[in-house]
């Protein structure tokens, strides 16, 4: 396991070039904090949608993501999706199925299956500082 610094994130994020987005949905409860961030560093407003897939072990806990929030109206064109990890990328695509008709974009920390994976050379699972 690999454990990153929050001042790596921090860095690695201010140096990311992000689209032109009007709003940033995290997927809870993995990406709330990373979504968080961008959403303050972008000074764009936060939408969180809880989804689940695995438990709080990371096992798996459905056979497919499962929604387990109400998707209230986003009054947006333009989304950046953010989670912490995909692995499959099941998760992210489930939510884009969701936000059909919109225009969306994908970010993750780690993993595949997304537009823009801010750290692709990680392949090993990894212990965030947010996570105690």
């Amino acid at each position: 396991m690999i454990s990153l610094s929050f001042s790596e994130i921090s860095d690695r994020l201010h140096n990311t070039q992000f689209p032109d987005v009007d709003i940033i949905v995290g997927i809870g409860t993995g990406g709330v904090v990373v979504s968080s961030l961008i959403a303050h560093q972008l000074s764009r407003p936060l939408h969180i949608l809880k989804v689940s897939f695995r438990d709080d072990d990371n096992k798996i806990k459905y056979d497919s993501p499962v929604l387990l929030s109400e998707i209230s109206a986003i009054k947006a064109d333009k989304i950046l999706l953010v989670d912490d990890v995909s692995v499959s990328g099941a998760t992210l695509h489930f939510v884009k199925k969701l936000l059909d008709g919109y225009n969306v974009t994908t970010f993750v920390l780690k993993g595949n299956n997304a537009d823009i994976v801010l750290f692709p050379e990680i392949k090993d699972c990894v212990k965030w500082p947010w996570k105690v």
